[in-house]
């Protein structure tokens, strides 16, 4: 029966005896005998030779014995297995014998390691292939989020759903405060935004019109233009790039605390929990936040074309009335909800894809804030060829 320090010194004994193959060469037939301790402790001694055998050409068969293996770990398993596969892509028949049942289990494990180790050597011939690659990468990505966002979206629709489809409780308290968050927290830096963009935008139309004797038109300009274009447009990318980062880093964090999974645990669903808030408040929140900003921008235009123009505010307001009319209002803030929405469906798309890094993280909430903006301007777009069609 050994004692502590038997077993201590035979331990020292196992991590001693490293691993070791002895080659016989008979023709284009080698013959690799593997004795020692292959494990993690021991393979690193060996690990020049074994490279230097998968270099080799010339063989036809290779035999591979592991009747003097004395330890085998997953470390060695994969390093002879790495041997093997290197030389069987070569053509070379490649045999094991005197594997123990146990050898055979780890050898079987290590399979597709050795494979993909092995997979970089066959795709780099093949550089041309790669901008197809990535294309394809895109569009099949493009497809996961496509339904990862309908998923959401149907979801929200359906209701809050607390639990898990088992129930439907509306928490108010939750949207209040995502509405605070999200719309009361950003009515300054929105008012600012939109004043100065309307004054410029009235500064710059009222020197291009005076060489013809029309800066009265600039109202005409600023209104039409606002109304119906950029005081939702500007909202919607300013609330992107801070509401939309908002969710995807909240989310994004709580995914990597694995809070998610908490929540599936105790029968709460995440979608009903943390995105169906955050989607009821941006539904709200955007399209009174482009009421504030048209408001805004005029005002600004109002200022500056009194100070540059000459035009008093009582002039500027009559003009306004005559210049737009209901459906200029109308026409950007119908927009308003639907930008609204894929502003919170990618967000909360891109939070559930963090991974368990902060540069993770930091990756996706860029991806959000890009695609968010991105799709904004399109459907703008398209809400403006739309318009454009049905004479609105």
């Amino acid at each position: 029966m050994l004692t502590k320090a038997d077993d201590g010194a035979s331990a020292e004994a196992q991590f001693q005896d490293n691993a070791d193959v002895s080659v016989q060469e008979d023709g284009d037939a080698l013959t690799c005998a593997f004795n020692g301790a292959w494990t993690t402790h021991s393979v690193a001694h060996v690990d020049g030779a074994m490279r230097e055998l998968e270099t080799r050409d010339g063989v036809r068969s290779m035999r591979l014995d592991l009747a003097g293996v004395s330890a085998f770990d997953t470390a060695g398993a994969w390093l002879i297995k790495r041997l093997a596969q290197k030389q069987a892509n070569k053509g070379v028949d490649v045999d094991f014998v005197n594997t123990s049942p146990t050898m055979a289990i780890l050898l079987d494990a290590v399979d597709d390691m050795a494979k993909f180790e092995d997979a970089p050597t066959t795709v780099g011939r093949f550089d041309w292939l790669a901008p197809f690659e990535i294309v394809g990468r895109n569009v099949a990505s493009l497809g996961t989020d496509f339904l990862a966002g309908m998923h959401i979206l149907g979801s929200t629709i359906r209701g809050a759903q607390m639990k898990l489809g088992r129930g439907h409780a509306i928490n108010p308290a939750a949207i209040a405060s995502q509405i605070d968050k999200m719309g009361v927290g950003a009515i300054p830096v929105v008012v600012l935004m939109a004043a100065i963009v309307g004054a410029i935008i009235a500064q710059q139309g009222a020197f291009q019109l005076r060489y013809f004797g029309a800066e009265i038109f600039v109202v005409d300009l600023v209104g039409i233009l606002i109304m119906r274009e950029l005081g939702v447009l500007l909202t919607a990318i300013m609330i992107a790039g801070r509401s939309g980062s908002a969710i995807t880093a909240e989310i994004g964090s709580m995914k990597m605390r694995e809070e998610i999974d908490a929540l599936q645990v105790i029968g709460l669903n995440p979608v009903g929990v943390l995105v169906f808030p955050r989607l009821v408040a941006l539904v709200i929140a955007l399209p009174c936040l482009s009421i504030i900003a048209n408001f805004a921008a005029l005002g600004g235009a109002m200022f500056v074309a009194w100070s540059y123009s000459g035009i008093p505010p009582q002039a500027f307001i009559d003009r306004l009335r005559e210049s737009i009319d209901l459906s200029s209002i109308l026409a950007g803030l119908i927009k308003a909800p639907f930008m609204a929405i894929i502003i919170g469906i990618i967000g909360s798309v891109e939070g559930m894809k963090v991974g368990g890094s902060a540069e993770s993280l930091g990756r996706q909430v860029t991806t959000s804030v890009v695609k968010s903006i991105f799709i904004v301007i399109v459907v703008d777009g398209l809400f403006a060829m739309f318009y454009a069609a049905i004479d609105f």
